[in-house]
């Protein structure tokens, strides 16, 4: 299995790399030796099995500066951990060293101002929680498991990003410190380059210790449209959703999906396992009638297998496919942009959705515009603002054996939907082991060398530099 960490890691001190950290931080400093050694370098996906040196759990932004400052001063190959979710593993390395900020666990909601504060560590379901406490909410992901710091930095596309943009659309500021040991804020006034660069360019700015979000008023109770279509009419449910995603309102972001049904007690008994057609949207708004119109052409797209189409408290929207993506399971993930999808695309991802490996992979189909394509293409790093489609082919797989087939499905269903592409790639979705200089030119596009010469500016030595450059 390729990896990504660099091939010839620095030699370091692992000893007094452990013993400078653990005199210096409030938290834990967890070496090869610590009982908690195994669990802590583990990260929701199970094909990452990375050793890192140590791993210096931080317990404040306090820590999170010494930490930098030993890395600094030791140069270690750095990884950068929030919730761990990342598909390629980007938050943990192999023989180096791992600033932690999983335990980073504050929010902080102003209802007056519709304002989140939220440290790094925290998940989309956290956040969700505490911000639904006063009917509000921000973009998320589609698992309420996704750390909140990772999602944003990439971007952060989900199921509101066509009423109130990505999530990375809604910060108002970061805390960020740099390779210097700086604690800076970063926002449209201030450090207004490295706040251009955050939003959407990743990783290897820095370690972000906290996020401040605009909020939104939403919920508690969000109505939905949850349809189950026969698989057997797939491609003229794909083409007919084509066209109600494209005529639906911004309210609405449209989502599709190629999969088998799971054994989840919410759904109907008969059909697990059963492969179908998934179609989800969440209006974003009051529930009523103008909810109930903006939902319908997403439930009459053919004769449906079940209709679950209902209201539903925000906070189950956010959380409901958390245990089909469980920690632990193997994942590899590829996307596309596209700005449209033609007769042709559709069918050339029904080929390779024939050719699926598992039940638990799936191919995703999202639909963006809206708020996101109303940001200027220039005003983030996020390069992808003219796309109306995001395609996202996502092997899922227990068995290490089953490996190479599952990643080879992936791969080869993302080269058979690249004639139909825009050549932009989502990083959040970027597979373990894919080509660094491809990968970056697909991220970045016409903004790769300022997002590098903002890096250089603010790390100048490089000291994130081989975690900046993991896909």
């Amino acid at each position: 299995m390729p990896d990504t960490s660099p091939a010839t890691p620095p030699v370091i001190d692992e000893r007094a790399l452990a013993e400078r950290l653990r005199s210096a931080l409030r938290g834990e400093t967890i070496d090869r030796e610590h009982p908690a050694y195994d669990g802590a370098r583990r990260v929701w996906n199970g094909v990452i099995d990375r050793h890192p040196a140590v791993i210096a759990r931080c317990a404040g932004t306090a820590d999170v500066v010494e930490a930098v400052t030993v890395a600094r001063e030791q140069r270690p190959v750095v990884a950068v951990r929030g919730g761990g979710h990342q598909v390629a593993g980007s938050g943990v390395c192999d023989d180096g060293l791992v600033i932690d900020l999983s335990r980073m666990k504050g929010v902080h909601i102003d209802p007056f101002a519709r304002t989140a504060r939220v440290q790094a560590g925290v998940t989309w379901g956290e956040l969700d929680r505490e911000a639904q406490l006063f009917g509000l909410a921000t973009p998320g992901g589609e698992v309420s498991i996704t750390g909140v710091a990772g999602l944003t930095l990439g971007g952060g596309m989900g199921v509101l990003m066509r009423a109130y943009g990505l999530s990375c659309d809604n910060l108002r500021s970061l805390e960020i410190v740099t390779a210097d040991g700086m604690v800076r804020t970063a926002s449209h006034d201030r450090e207004p380059d490295l706040f251009w660069a955050a939003r959407g360019g990743g990783r290897g700015l820095g370690v972000v210790t906290s996020f401040e979000f605009d909020l939104h008023p939403l919920g508690p109770e969000v109505a939905t449209a949850q349809v189950i279509y026969p698989y057997e009419n797939a491609e003229t449910v794909v083409k007919n959703w084509r066209d109600a995603a494209l005529a639906s309102p911004e309210s609405v972001s449209p989502e599709l999906a190629l999969w088998s049904v799971p054994p989840d007690p919410a759904l109907p008994a008969e059909l697990h396992g059963r492969k179908v057609v998934f179609v989800v949207g969440v209006h974003a708004g009051p529930q009523g009638p103008e909810a109930d119109a903006a939902l319908a052409p997403l439930r009459q797209l053919a004769p449906p297998l079940a209709d679950l189409s209902g209201p539903m408290p925000y906070v189950m929207v956010q959380s409901a496919q958390d245990p089909m993506f469980p920690d632990g399971e193997r994942y590899f993930m590829k996307s596309h942009f596209a700005e449209e999808l033609s007769d042709d695309a559709i069918r050339a991802v029904l080929e390779s959705d024939a050719r699926r490996p598992t039940p638990q992979s799936l191919i995703v189909f999202r639909t963006l515009g809206g708020a996101v394509a109303r940001v200027p293409e220039d005003d983030t790093a996020f390069a992808h603002r003219s796309a109306r489609f995001n395609v996202s082919f996502d092997a899922g797989w227990s068995d290490p054996a089953v490996d190479a087939t599952a990643i080879g499905w992936a791969r080869s269903a993302w080269e058979a939907m690249r004639p139909y592409a825009s050549g932009g790639a989502y990083i959040n979705f970027a597979g373990l082991g894919e080509d660094a200089e491809e990968l970056v030119d697909a991220v970045y596009g016409p903004h790769e060398k300022r997002v590098d010469h903002t890096r250089a500016t603010y790390d100048p030595e490089g000291i994130f530099a081989p975690a900046a450059r993991m896909p």
